[in-house]
């Protein structure tokens, strides 16, 4: 499936409670140890634990020490249970005639003791120290404003949501189809990695997406170009039970390695929060805007500003805001109540100074057509248009944030 991606065999001593705190505690020192401003979990394209023995395939930048790394990593995990650590390690290409950039094993490596690794890192009195003093890692995360826009993609739209439940996922299948209507191509990204919905949304959720010179082609999908972690699982109730690095190095190869036709909008579906997969995007996938979705209810809002925030944080446009459930008419009586309350939306639009897109109602309709695969946009019911205004306000003003085009990339 992904090349990277192995299966983990555990000691057959350990029970799942201790598998998982000990996966825990890996992902943690991952996540916590830092090389200049960016976490070593940004660097690992591959990790594999067989019971106290962990192997890591990383990336590294040129000046790193990569013996240093696997020395001090063994002692934080040693306490841990994990007693032998592997690297194999890529580094950048150095100059012209420096050597070789192919992967570089790395020896077994556990100190046991504390004295050991004082010896190894502690420089010689003969040596001299301008010698050993190695130069600092400055180099930062990626931004925004430093990722080129994908020669393909006019536009990549990412539809968020700060907590799950409030429809994102029935938003975004919909704003798809809807810009689709308006005469766009347009293609769908599922980065919801742990709860992929989109195959089922569109109907297509047996369809296997072919590969083709070891690159994906999206499954089509009633005109849509789409593609999902979902539509490579075995099964409905297949759970994906990656951890950080694995989740965020899918999500990359589902946008990298995936034969993208020429598209006008590309949607991204993003999973619920601000975790790992939200951070990599942002910092790794030439965003040109974020539309947010949320109901009016006081909590739902509350998460909504810490996506917001965080779309702020990394320079990506928020395009808008579309309030979802913001009224319910009921099928017997016609009353019409905001059951979530009212103006949550307009509210946290205008808090942030970005344009309300629009309101949703909560529909038993809605929800009843993306459950057969038929959502409303396609159905054309009394929903639809709905969507369709909301198409247009992003047309509206998305051209202005649009990111500029390496016309001399090739793949």
């Amino acid at each position: 499936m992904f090349n990277f991606i192995k299966k983990r065999a555990s000691s057959k001593s350990e029970s799942p409670q201790q598998q998982a705190a000990r996966d825990s505690v890996v992902d943690q020192v991952l996540l916590n140890y830092h090389l200049g401003n960016s976490s070593l979990a940004t660097m690992v394209t591959g990790l594999e634990r067989d019971g106290d023995e962990l192997t890591l395939d990383l990336r590294l930048p040129q000046d790193s020490d990569p013996e240093a790394i696997q020395q001090e990593l063994g002692n934080l995990l040693h306490p841990h249970g994990i007693r032998v650590i592997h690297m194999n390690v890529r580094l950048p290409a150095p100059a012209k005639g420096a050597g070789s950039s192919l992967p570089k094993a790395m020896p077994k490596a556990m100190p046991k003791t504390t004295n050991a690794m004082e010896k190894q890192t502690k420089p010689s009195a003969n040596t001299n120290s301008s010698n050993q003093a190695e130069p600092p890692i400055t180099k930062a995360a990626p931004t925004q404003a430093s990722l080129t826009a994908h020669p393909r993609i006019r536009h990549i739209i990412v539809v968020a949501s700060g907590k799950g439940g409030v429809g994102k996922s029935t938003t975004t299948v919909n704003i798809a189809l809807a810009l689709q209507k308006l005469g766009n191509r347009v293609g769908v990204l599922d980065a919801d990695i742990y709860g992929p919905s989109m195959p089922t949304m569109l109907g297509v959720d047996k369809v296997k997406p072919e590969l083709e010179n070891e690159q994906f082609v999206p499954i089509e999908a009633h005109g849509l170009a789409m593609l999902s972690i979902g539509s490579l699982l075995d099964g409905d109730n297949t759970p994906v039970a990656w951890r950080g690095p694995k989740a965020t190095g899918a999500l990359m190869q589902l946008y990298n390695q995936t034969n993208w036709p020429q598209l006008d909008y590309l949607v991204i579906d993003m999973p619920p929060g601000t975790g790992d997969i939200q951070l990599t995007l942002a910092q790794r996938i030439p965003v040109t805007g974020a539309v947010i979705v949320t109901t009016p209810q006081h909590i739902a809002l509350l998460d909504a500003q810490k996506g917001i925030e965080m779309f702020n944080k990394t320079n990506i446009p928020v395009l808008g805001v579309v309030e979802n459930m913001a009224l319910h008419t009921c099928s017997n009586c016609n009353h019409t109540e905001a059951i979530f309350g009212t103006g949550g939306g307009e509210k946290i639009a205008e808090q942030y100074h970005v344009p309300l897109l629009g309101q949703l109602p909560l529909a038993s309709g809605i929800r009843a057509q993306v459950d057969k695969g038929e959502p409303s946009v396609l159905a054309d019911d009394e929903f639809a248009p709905y969507y369709l205004s909301i198409a247009k306000n992003i047309e509206a003003n998305i051209n202005k944030f649009a990111k500029p085009v390496d016309d001399k990339r090739i793949f």
